[in-house]
């Protein structure tokens, strides 16, 4: 005996497109991406991540970057995939995924650090040891408070999953 039934699934929920992600990453720059090579991968980023509906909050020093970005699980997905075969020298290290219900940042946000005042006091608030940046030494829930001190975001917050 067979049954047969006329139920369809919806294909669009396969690939899990209305899931939202929220992925993070640490990198330690180099000569390669920094410059005019930097100035022009970022707009390149900017348009890519509109053009796929992915929203970004990107701090970056001369020596480390610190990226979240935030978007349905297919656009992570292909991001990160880009990310690691366009920038070999990058090399990004996922320090958290979750899914979350709603996005965070709007847009493509960066900010470069610099010596001022203002951006030492970001770091003094979420490192636990000294004013330099490197997200290397930091734990998780620092990234998350460094993220959220720079761009003043109340919700941001990053599992723990080192």
């Amino acid at each position: 005996m067979q049954a047969t039934t006329d139920f369809e699934p919806e294909v669009k929920n396969r690939s899990g497109e209305h899931i939202l992600i929220s992925l993070t990453y640490i990198a330690k720059k180099t000569e390669a991406n920094s410059g005019m090579a930097l100035t022009r991968a970022l707009e390149h980023w900017r348009r890519y991540f509109e053009e796929t509906g992915i929203t970004s909050a990107l701090v970056f020093n001369e020596n480390y970057f610190i990226q979240n970005v935030q978007g349905s699980r297919p656009a992570i997905n292909d991001a990160l995939a880009k990310i690691i075969g366009e920038y070999l020298e990058v090399l990004p290290h996922v320090i958290d995924v979750e899914e979350i219900e709603t996005r965070r940042w709007d847009g493509f946000l960066i900010k470069y650090l610099t010596s001022s005042a203002e951006d030492e006091l970001h770091a003094l608030k979420s490192f636990s040891a000294g004013s330099d940046f490197n997200p290397y030494l930091m734990k998780t829930t620092q990234i998350a408070s460094f993220l959220k001190s720079i761009f003043g975001e109340k919700e941001f917050h990053i599992n723990n999953v080192i």
